[in-house]
């Protein structure tokens, strides 16, 4: 069965039946690796695919606002503008709040 390993030193998490020799992100030696207990990685494997979708929803949020610049710059008319300045707005808000979701998920072990 296959384990979860995390570096000690950048926090990649490897996925295997033991740890790799080299660590892929900081190339540092296999030493610098431990074994996730069961409930450390359930907890990863459980946060995987709402990782995920936070992270798609920020570039979709990106998206939005880079739509809505357009927008604003062909400058239609001032209700046109408007909608265009709030969905910008909005897409900020939501691109931050998914962002810290997603910090407070790796705080908590949620990679």
């Amino acid at each position: 069965m296959k384990k979860l390993f995390k570096c000690s030193i950048c926090g990649y998490i490897h996925e295997g039946y033991e740890a790799p020799e080299v660590c892929p992100k900081c190339n540092l030696g296999k030493e610098k690796f431990t074994e996730l207990s069961s409930e450390d990685a359930e907890k990863i494997y459980d946060s995987d695919r709402t990782n995920s979708i936070h992270s798609e929803i920020i570039l979709l949020a990106e998206r939005i606002a880079k739509l809505s610049k357009e927008g604003i710059e062909i400058n239609l008319d001032a209700k046109c503008v408007s909608a265009f300045e709030k969905a910008k707005d909005e897409a900020w808000v939501i691109k931050q709040r998914c962002k810290a979701e997603l910090a407070g998920h790796m705080s908590n072990g949620k990679w």
